[in-house]
């Protein structure tokens, strides 16, 4: 550490023993036992956990250990209670430190972590001849809280960085020798100040991992100056939560996707309306792609993976979730002409969600149906070609209301310049109503608001009769829940659907 005055750390001017500096990490047996027990036992059991499962908690915890080094100015510390004319000092700037936090993690990237930690404590002993000498011993301790972004790096392997703040109680004790008298030998600042860090962590397995990390913690020190303790260690972090168990009623095993993640793909994503299994137009050309990709490759095979979101009984979501499933798969075979025994369809329930459900955005995406298809190596063609558009237009309703709204013609014209540009693909303008009172009101609603679009396309962008269709589905086919207003207005909807020729 630089001063402004000569000193030195190896040896002393005066008939007294210097300070002498700490090696790297000699842990206190008072302070650290405990932490270093959790450790222990923290990773015995758990390096030989098996990683091929989800966890049911975002909340981990941790203790790191390791090596503090203080940047303080002691000379301007020393100068302040000597009132100057110091000969040397002599600085104790290493010891050992741990630190014991908690976490949640928002997503992959993102997490938040609070703890305790101990510093250490530091010291110096500043001679001034022929007065005597002074001698001072710190203990800084504290709390924090980060913000924590992380960065993966390969499947095991990550990076991460934190920024935060944190509040820390600094407990000073001075030692006059000689003729040098401190009137305060007991003293104690509290501040509250920034931290950041960053480090690497290695995944054994998904409960646990460890650590190697430095962090900086920016501190007042007694004379109010600008000073920093930067905390060098290796830690560990446990997961909570226990296993995701899989349900199925699926007669074959059916190997998870995660683990033959070179030998298979995705390659489709179809949404349902709420409580519903029936597959929707606007997915058809989704389902077309995937039935030429399977036609053109006889050899491959798919796994049609049925989900839902977490509303309702887990049982009746698995049976929905498997008819969703067979519902896609019965197309591919009817539509596509796959063979069946090349397919097969199985349901999850709400087990393996891909977003939130607390939000109507992530009960969407939960209600899906994937296929794990295998895929073809070494071969021309391999990529199959992107699903064409299909979805036109979402129009909005108010209430009850089945007025066509202004400031969606701008739009209708851009949907009638993709049909005039495209003669052989007709559009069907499907209807749809919120809750209404009865069944027989939301059919007739869903019907006049899907005709009054069908009748400005005629006649306003002079759009053929037979390349238009209406269908009406009232309140069955469900955008949203319908529990909130913002629902309501989602469901309160017609789409255009554009539909291509075989």
């Amino acid at each position: 550490m630089k001063h402004t005055f000569a000193h030195t750390r190896s040896q002393s001017l005066i008939q007294q023993p210097a300070l002498k500096p700490k090696s790297a990490l000699i842990l206190k047996p008072t302070s650290l036992a405990l932490a270093m027990g959790l450790l222990t036992s923290m990773a015995s059991p758990v390096l030989m956990a098996e990683d091929d499962y989800d966890l049911s908690s975002r909340w981990y915890g941790g203790l790191n250990i390791g090596q503090t080094r203080e940047s303080i100015n002691d000379g301007a510390i020393a100068n302040s209670e000597l009132g100057g004319g110091i000969n040397f000092i002599t600085d104790d700037y290493k010891d050992n430190g741990y630190k014991i936090f908690a976490g949640y993690e928002f997503n992959e990237h993102f997490s938040m972590e609070a703890g305790y930690f101990d510093l250490g404590q530091f010291g110096f002993r500043a001679v001034k001849d022929p007065i005597g000498a002074l001698k001072s011993r710190t203990k800084t301790r504290g709390f924090n809280i980060d913000l924590v972004g992380t960065l993966p790096l390969s499947e095991r392997w990550s990076a991460f960085a934190r920024a935060g703040a944190h509040y820390s109680e600094a407990y000073d004790r001075f030692q006059g020798i000689g003729g040098v008298v401190v009137a305060d030998t007991h003293r104690k600042e509290r501040d509250t100040n920034f931290k950041w860090g960053a480090g690497l962590q290695y995944d054994f397995s998904r409960k646990f991992a460890m650590r190697l990390e430095t962090e900086r913690y920016a501190i007042k020190d007694v004379t109010d100056n600008n000073g920093k303790i930067n905390l060098y260690s290796l830690g560990v972090l446990y997961r909570f939560g226990e296993a995701r168990t899989t349900q199925s009623t699926h007669e074959e095993p059916v190997t998870r996707r995660d683990q033959l993640r070179e030998e298979y793909c995705t390659t489709l994503d179809v949404h349902f309306a709420v409580n519903n299994a029936e597959v929707q137009r606007e997915y058809i050309e989704q389902l077309t792609v995937v039935g030429n990709f399977l036609n053109k490759y006889p050899e491959t095979k798919a796994v049609i993976e049925g989900h839902t979101d977490n509303v309702g009984s887990a049982e009746s979501n698995l049976v929905l979730s498997r008819n969703r499933a067979e519902n896609v798969m019965d197309y591919l075979i009817r539509e596509q002409n796959v063979a069946a025994q090349r397919l097969s369809a199985v349901g999850y329930g709400e087990e393996r969600p891909v977003a939130d459900n607390d939000t109507e955005e992530g009960k969407r995406a939960n209600r899906r149906v994937n296929a794990v298809v295998t895929c073809v190596e070494d071969v021309e063609g391999l990529k199959p070609p992107t699903a064409r558009v299909t979805l036109g237009l979402l129009i909005e309703f108010d209430g009850e209301s089945t007025e066509l709204q202004s400031r969606y013609h701008s739009e209708l014209a851009e949907v009638a310049k993709f049909l005039k540009e495209n003669p052989g693909v007709t559009a069907t303008v499907e209807g749809h109503a919120a809750n209404l009172q009865n069944s027989a009101r939301a059919q007739q609603v869903s019907q006049q608001r899907a005709q009054n679009v069908v009748d400005y396309l005629l006649n306003n962008e002079g759009i053929e009769r037979s390349r238009l269709s209406v269908e009406s589905f009232g309140k069955t086919r469900r955008y949203a829940y319908n529990t909130s207003a913002e629902g309501r207005k989602e469901n309160s909807r017609v789409n255009i659907i554009f539909n291509y020729p075989n």
